[in-house]
């Protein structure tokens, strides 16, 4: 599988229900120097924000299956991230990269009804702002 594949996959399932570190795979991507980082930092924003608007389609159209074994978030999760999102706004969602809360409060946009037009760009921003840090820290 090609290292952009990869990073894009990687990047997607982290943003999504399985614990994963895309960080360390686009350090790893940086660090061997076969593309161009901002290729990679594309990529891995692609990716991971690909993968919230997964988070967010659960939320706006699966949470009557939250009862669910297989469902990807705990009703506690669910909770802290309505809290937060009540608490802070749509603005939160800047904060969407952050582990642990991040992809619940992607997930309680859905729930919530944030548009998608508002939802994907700060989502988005949030995302790309964390890997462009990763690959200065990198460079």
């Amino acid at each position: 599988m090609s290292t952009l594949l990869s990073l894009f996959l990687g990047a997607f399932l982290a943003a999504t229900i399985l614990p994963f570190s895309s960080e360390v795979m686009l350090a790893t991507a940086l660090n061997a120097h076969i593309h161009d980082k901002w290729l990679l930092v594309s990529i891995a924003t692609l990716g991971n924000t690909m993968g919230a608007v997964v988070n967010w389609g659960f939320g706006r159209y699966l949470l009557h299956w939250s009862d669910r074994a297989w469902f990807p978030f705990s009703r506690q999760q669910l909770d802290n991230a309505s809290r937060r999102f009540n608490k802070y706004g749509t603005w939160s969602l800047l904060f969407s990269w952050v582990p642990v809360i991040g992809d619940p409060l992607t997930f309680a946009a859905g729930v919530l009804n944030v548009r998608f037009v508002v939802f994907l760009p700060l989502v988005a921003v949030g995302k790309a702002t964390r890997y462009i840090l990763i690959a200065w820290a990198f460079s």
